[in-house]
Formats: structure tokens, C-alpha cells, sequence
């Protein structure tokens, strides 16, 4: 595809005049609907929605929140506490930017541990990790692995081609399907509607959310991340609401299949097991954690090191409310800290830290209170 065809494609999908468009069309359905509460679980999802003011094109009856779609809030602290205390020994410490500057449980980032002492690096994904532990076979590393299902394959691909034996792995991985399965379900959300996450569909595919929706029978659409995907995936969820007609729907087709990339889910299933993952201000969730199987063992940092298994815990500031904007129960604006204690240059909890975190995204583009439809 030329460069040429993309800026077309991308005008199209940001056409003002096709978003006032689709924002009459979920006016005119919402009309005579009760309150609904649509929920997406992805960090793009939200800074698309933040950035291009969707929420103010949406009526006051139909709520758009984010729910633990951000891989660095959802990381246990006990996992940061871990990774701190293996640098602190002398294990060369790799890991991604965002994730370097969250604390764990007891209150450190791994920023400040480098500030004592310890040896840690910033990278973009396991391949400098492994390039680097080629290059110093006198030491010992170890790489952070942090993340859904979008990053987890390419890990599970270089442990098969073998990395060097200076070189394990603390999988903090997470499978996002039973976790979409648990906020359907969840009581003190009331969910009406989801919006799955483009890139994390495009590895798994439709099919494995099947099974959740079959449970609850709530509308379902798997969409990408420009606003007229956003807007289209909101109509396409009223719409099912308003006909009582539900179903998993595509609105992401350009990228989204039923079976997703095979390929990668199976590499990834020959390395990890999915077993209960404990996701940071949410709980924990069966069959979302991607540990090591017996057969990969000897790359895994949680065995070889003697670690600890992730909590079920809540560790975060005091007074802060990072588990409620976690799991999607708050606006970051109903935290008390937001943007007076915890601000992006003094993040105090998780969802302020990270690119992906909903305070950090609502920060950068100075939301400072509930927002209301313009119209």
C-alpha cells in the first residue's frame, strides 16, 4: 500500500464530517434507551477517545469508560518488588521505559533502584535483552516481560530459538479474553457493553471471547483505533441494545479475524501455560497469566530465582483511588490525588505513570472534570 493510500485511508477514518454523522445516528438510537455503560479495555482505545473529545459527542445516558486496558497498572507490584530485588543482587535488569518508573508494594520504582545502585536498562522488546546478554556473558540478566497478548509472542518466540543461558525471564504476561470474560460479569460495574482491544484481537482472534460472551450474552464489538472505529463500535453496541439482538460483532476486519494469528498463539502456547494471573487493582483472573512450562524452565526468573508468585494484594498510595480508575469504576477525575499529589511529573500511582494509563492520557490533554456532550 503507498504512503499515499494510508493518508487517505486515515483522512477517512478522522473525517469530522463522518464523526458528526455517526454522533447524530447514536443520539437518535440512545434516544429511548436506558443509562448504558460501554467499557473498552485498551490504552490506544482511550487516548483516541480522549484526544478527539468522543466523549463529548455522546449523549448524557451513554457513558464511556476505560477499564484495565494499560499492561504497566496491571503489573503486581509484588512482580516490580521482585525485579528490584534481582537488581539490587547484581542481576542486570532489562526493561520497558513506562515500566521502569512504577512502584511496587514497597514503594520503590526501578528508576530509584538504579539511583541506588542497581544496574538496569531501558529496551524496546526482548531482542536488546538478548543482544545484550550475548554481548556479557559475565552476567547475569534478566528481562522484565510485561504486557498482553501483543508482546507476549515475540518472548515466547526467542525463548524457542534459545537465548543465552546469561538471560531469564520474569513473565508478568497477561491474557486479555477471561479478563473481558470477568468484566462482563463483574456486579459493581454493570457493564451493558464491551469494546475489545484491536491489537490484542489481532494475535488472539475472536474466537477465544466466545465462550465469555456465551455466559453473559452482552453486546460484544472488536474495534480499531481511529474515532470513526470508536464511534462505529459505539452505534454498532447501542444498536444491539436498542433490537435486543447480541452478538459478537467486526468492526476492526481490516486487522481482526475470527482465528486470529495462528501462528503466534501457537508459538505461545507451546512456551507458557495460562494459569490465574493476579492483575494489579482488578484481582485475579483464571487462565490469564502466561507462565513458563515445565518443559521452559530454565529461562524462567521466578523459578531459577526463588521469586514469589504475584499477590492478591492492593498496593498503592494512600488516599489514591488507582484500583477504582484500574478497573473502571471511576473517571481519574474522582480521585482525590488526581493532578494535585499525582501529576505525570510526580505520578503517584500506575494509571499516571504510563503512556497506556488512563490518568497519564487524561493528564496529557488536561481533563480536568467530568465531560458532557457538546451538542
Amino acid at each position: 500500500m503507498s504512503e499515499i493510500d494510508i493518508k487517505d485511508i486515515l483522512r477517512l477514518y478522522r473525517d469530522p464530517k463522518i464523526a458528526r454523522r455517526l454522533a447524530f445516528k447514536i443520539r437518535d438510537i440512545a434516544k429511548d434507551l436506558e443509562d448504558v455503560l460501554i467499557m473498552h479495555v485498551c490504552g490506544t482505545h482511550e487516548w483516541t477517545i480522549t484526544h478527539y473529545g468522543i466523549r463529548s459527542l455522546l449523549p448524557d445516558n451513554v457513558e464511556l469508560r476505560a477499564g484495565p486496558g494499560c499492561p504497566v497498572c496491571i503489573t503486581p507490584a509484588s512482580d516490580i518488588d521482585n525485579i528490584i530485588k534481582l537488581g539490587m543482587e547484581g542481576v542486570v535488569v532489562t526493561v520497558y521505559g513506562d515500566m521502569s518508573r512504577a512502584k511496587g508494594g514497597k514503594g520503590m520504582s526501578l528508576e530509584e533502584a538504579r539511583s541506588r545502585g542497581a544496574d538496569i536498562r531501558i529496551v524496546y522488546g526482548i531482542q536488546d535483552a538478548f543482544m545484550m546478554a550475548q554481548r556479557d556473558p559475565n552476567h547475569k540478566y534478566v528481562f522484565f516481560g510485561v504486557g498482553f497478548d501483543t508482546t507476549a509472542p515475540a518472548t515466547a518466540y526467542m525463548v524457542k530459538k534459545g537465548v543465552p543461558d546469561n538471560l531469564s525471564i520474569l513473565s508478568s504476561y497477561r491474557y486479555v479474553p477471561p479478563a473481558v470474560g470477568a468484566l462482563m460479569m463483574a456486579p459493581d460495574l454493570a457493564v451493558d457493553g464491551i469494546i475489545n482491544p484491536g491489537h490484542s484481537s489481532t494475535v488472539t482472534g475472536m474466537k477465544p471471547y466466545k465462550e465469555y460472551f456465551d455466559r453473559n450474552k452482552k453486546p460484544m464489538v472488536f474495534a480499531g483505533f481511529e474515532p470513526i472505529d470508536v464511534l462505529l463500535a459505539i452505534y454498532m453496541i447501542l444498536k444491539q441494545i436498542e433490537t435486543k439482538e447480541y452478538k459478537m460483532e467486526n468492526e476492526y476486519t481490516r486487522s481482526v479475524t475470527w482465528d486470529g494469528n495462528v501462528k503466534a498463539m501457537e508459538t505461545l502456547l507451546e512456551v507458557f501455560l495460562l494459569s490465574e494471573g493476579y492483575w494489579r487493582g482488578f484481582g485475579v483472573v483464571d487462565k490469564s497469566g502466561f507462565v513458563f512450562r515445565n518443559t521452559h524452565k530454565y529461562v524462567d526468573a521466578r523459578y531459577i530465582y526463588g521469586l514469589s508468585e504475584p499477590r492478591d494484594k492492593e498496593d498503592f498510595v494512600a488516599g489514591a483511588r488507582c484500583a477504582d480508575v484500574i478497573k473502571g469504576k471511576i473517571d481519574p477525575v474522582e480521585c482525590p490525588l488526581y493532578m494535585k499529589e499525582c501529576t505525570p511529573n510526580y505520578p503517584r500511582g500506575p494509571p499516571m505513570v504510563s503512556i497506556e494509563g488512563t490518568c497519564k492520557i487524561w493528564a496529557d490533554h488536561k481533563v480536568t472534570g467530568i465531560i458532557k456532550c457538546r451538542f
